[in-house]
């Protein structure tokens, strides 16, 4: 035996293969399904149910973990926090960090495992100079690596991630050729805490108030109308906004201090940069100025080249090319050739000569980077 590893199952096809080829390589495989919904929804009870079916038919163990604690605290609670702050977060990201990754690494100890695995479309490789980098998996269509960026050198460490080496449509064909009745399952597409798709409806209900009305202003200040409350709205934003105007308004900000969404018209939501801070380095342990990159400033972005520069916590991506609707709590993922160098979480988007563009609430100083 190669050595055990934990198969984090969430009774979808992408996990379920990757258990699969686990163990056909000779590793000890173990299903692990982690509860992470509050209470017993209908959805997380099937995909149990889903998920131990396959785990008999592979005649691994399967094991069902609690993680609600984490993923409440680490996972909703983030979710809640940023988009009151009037921020746009990216609840996947944190879960792939705190609970996949973390909570499941901690649970393996006491199975004794060696490794944790998942069904990600991403790869794991260990550099020349010796640190660990996920790779974009082999297929651009399904690639998962952007919201990967965060995990840490001992994470990789311990990863196996063997769905990176195919595309989607050969991932369903192991699985028909394997008899594993998931293999033609839908993947699924909305948050999986939120169901319904009503964001602002889910945040009232969790922090029990409601978020009030306040005004449209253009970037000037000057009113244009009323909002429904800031959690209605992101950056970028065009339908929904209730507004009779002469031409296309787009959200190009939220300062939830003064309880104001900036608009403005389809020129004004493109960026020459990005100001990031938190940052994760993974295939290096540091960044160079000037520093030539591939970035992507959201989950289904194609990348951009860039040029990247630090100021003390703070690091500057200056877009060889503008980009629509660079959104604060988004991440941006910096990549190195085929792999993640490494990633930080957007505090705004910038004009030239990396001066923040105004129109939103951020932890950084106005003025030139």
């Amino acid at each position: 035996m190669k050595g055990k590893v934990i198969v984090g199952m969430s009774g979808g096809v992408d996990s379920s293969v990757a258990a699969y080829l686990l163990k056909e390589e000779g590793y000890e495989v173990a299903g692990v399904t982690m509860q992470v919904l509050p209470g017993q929804a209908e959805d997380s009870l099937s995909a149990q149910k889903d998920a131990a079916r396959v785990c008999k038919e592979l005649g691994i163990p399967h094991y069902v973990v609690d993680f609600r604690q984490e993923f409440e605290r680490d996972v909703i609670g983030y979710f809640v926090r940023e988009y009151a702050g009037g921020r746009t977060p990216n609840p996947c990201i944190a879960c792939n960090r705190h609970v996949k990754w973390e909570a499941l690494l901690h649970r393996c100890r006491g199975l004794g495992a060696d490794f944790v695995a998942t069904g990600h479309y991403a790869r794991v490789a260990r550099l020349s100079n010796g640190r660990y980098a996920v790779r974009v998996s082999v297929t651009d269509e399904k690639d998962q690596t952007y919201a990967l960026y965060n995990l840490t050198q001992k994470q990789l460490a311990r990863t196996k991630m063997p769905v990176g080496e195919y595309a989607k449509d050969e991932i369903r064909d192991i699985a028909r050729r394997a008899g594993i009745m998931v293999a033609d399952k839908p993947d699924s597409q909305e948050i999986c805490f939120i169901q319904d798709g009503d964001y602002a409806g889910f945040i009232e209900r969790y922090l029990g108030k409601t978020f009030p009305p306040g005004n449209f202003v253009d970037r000037r200040g000057n009113v244009m109308g009323q909002h429904r409350g800031i959690i209605h709205y992101t950056v970028g934003q065009r339908k929904g906004l209730g507004l009779s105007l002469k031409e296309p308004a787009f959200v190009l900000g939220i300062r939830p201090r003064e309880n104001e969404v900036v608009l403005g018209c389809g020129r004004e939501i493109f960026a020459a940069g990005a100001l990031a801070g938190q940052f994760n380095y993974m295939c290096r342990d540091h960044f160079q100025d000037r520093m030539l990159v591939l970035a992507k400033i959201r989950y289904n972005h194609k990348g951009v080249p860039a040029r990247i520069y630090h100021k003390e916590d703070i690091l500057y991506c200056e877009f060889l090319e503008e980009q629509r609707a660079v959104t604060p709590g988004q991440a941006l993922v910096l990549y190195e050739g085929q792999y993640v160098l490494g990633g930080g979480t957007i505090l705004c988007g910038t004009g030239e000569e990396g001066v923040p563009l105004s129109g939103t609430d951020i932890c950084c100083q106005e003025g030139g980077f």
